[in-house]
């Protein structure tokens, strides 16, 4: 299965513009031009001198050709590609053909599919995308050489294991050198994603594996894996739509957020810029923290609706020009109350928001409100919220008092570590706010 990935819905996007931009950026044209090209002159040597395996046929070689252009245009969106269950004609064709031709048939179908699909043209750059999706072949064919070619059995099992382990190996390499460099992927997230990628593979294999034996004899019956092709084609086509339904739930998500987070400022001025300010600080924190996809949107939503409770608050109380008192206190802590409800009334993605959004004035050593919370008790969005909202007010003017330097605020913060804040988010925020 070939595999272009990466992580995360706005990896999705990106994607999925760039498919339709059909255009590469500068760096990712040249990466994939050399990953062509090197790939080519691999498959040439291999079919040179690779002569191991069954002798070849003209005619054997053009029928895994067109079936393994028909399979490959199966693809289930992966990050920033596709995962395309390619295994079940891989396998066969590894015993069908001399394997040392099986690279540049796998590239030769690779390049028909791209012909044959209307809503993409084929430019040099497109080919050199489509030939360097080849070079997971490389893998499994070299192991199979450097085996002597050795005859189907079912005992030669550890050598088939090895070539499947040799072929994630090259999968990944291409990956590194086409997402990583080309599109800048970070390795973690693509690791992240081609984990499961490589079960489905495995699970193919053994399928391919027994697709081959059928076949032992007569490469023409290969043509039995088109009926699982079709069922495959089906999952990948209720794939997409979920995917874009995702898609146009988390678009109507955030507008609700954005049209909360304006209302809010059309109350509050100060409260609605300063979540514009916070969202941008969370960010940038849980990157710097590496937390999952999820947690990330979370925090975004969190970090964007944190004081939306505040629009229940009188305007007297959030706007007073000096220190609040007790009952004034008391008061305003209710706004984490008033937000979580305001956002379960929406439901969804933003009634778990709301709940986070209770915990966002909770503090390390359990001194904060509502909930008395401490310590890991605390979702870590909240708390990333909660520490990067602290910074961002001490570093804002208020109605009554001046906005502390930004070498101030991250004092505050190294004093207040293990007590009002996590020391890891602490770490975290001095970190992408050292060049501040």
């Amino acid at each position: 299965m070939e595999t272009v990935v990466a992580a995360g819905e706005e990896l999705t996007r990106a994607s999925r513009r760039r498919v339709e931009a059909g255009r590469l950026a500068r760096r990712a044209r040249w990466t994939f031009a050399v990953g062509a090209w090197a790939f080519l002159g691999c498959a040439a040597l291999l079919a040179a001198f690779a002569r191991e395996g069954a002798s070849f046929s003209w005619a054997t070689a053009l029928f895994f050709v067109l079936l393994y252009a028909t399979v490959s245009r199966i693809q289930f969106e992966v990050g920033t590609g596709a995962a395309i269950p390619t295994e079940i004609v891989l396998v066969p064709m590894l015993f069908a053909l001399p394997v040392g031709v099986v690279p540049a048939v796998v590239a030769a179908a690779l390049l028909v599919k791209g012909i044959s699909t209307p809503s993409q043209r084929v430019t040099l750059d497109r080919a050199h995308v489509l030939v360097t999706s080849a070079s997971h072949t490389l893998g499994p064919v070299l192991v199979l050489v450097l085996a002597g070619g050795l005859p189907l059995r079912w005992s030669a099992w550890p050598v088939y294991l090895l070539a499947l382990l040799a072929q994630f190996g090259a999968d990944f390499g291409a990956a590194v050198l086409t997402s990583g460099l080309g599109h800048g992927i970070a390795l973690r997230r693509l690791a992240g994603f081609m984990r499961w990628v490589f079960l489905v593979d495995a699970c193919l294999a053994t399928v391919g594996l027994a697709v081959a034996f059928a076949a032992r004899g007569d490469p023409w019956v290969a043509i039995i894996v088109l009926p699982l092709a079709l069922l495959l084609r089906h999952f990948s086509l209720e794939r997409q739509r979920r995917i874009d339904h995702a898609l146009e739930l988390s678009d109507a998500y955030r507008g609700t957020a954005f049209l909360l987070g304006d209302v809010v400022e059309a109350d509050d001025s100060y409260t609605g810029a300063h979540s514009r300010h916070v969202v941008e600080l969370v960010l940038s924190v849980c990157d710097e923290l590496q937390v999952s996809p999820d947690e990330r949107r979370d925090a975004e939503f969190v970090a964007l609706l944190h004081d939306v409770g505040k629009i229940r608050i009188p305007a007297e109380i959030i706007n007073k020009p000096g220190p609040l008192d007790a009952e004034e206190r008391a008061i305003i802590e209710t706004h984490t109350l008033e937000g979580e409800r305001l956002l379960e009334r929406v439901g969804g993605l933003l009634g778990h928001i709301g709940r986070i959004v209770r915990s966002c004035h909770e503090h390390w050593d359990g001194s904060g409100y509502p909930d008395g919370l401490a310590a890991g008790q605390i979702p870590l969005v909240a708390r990333i919220v909660m520490t990067c909202d602290a910074f961002s007010a001490m570093t804002t003017t208020r109605s009554y008092r001046a906005a502390r330097t930004v070498e101030e605020a991250r004092a505050e913060l190294r004093r207040c570590s293990g007590t009002q804040f996590d020391p890891r988010i602490v770490e975290a925020i001095l970190k992408v706010t050292a060049a501040g």
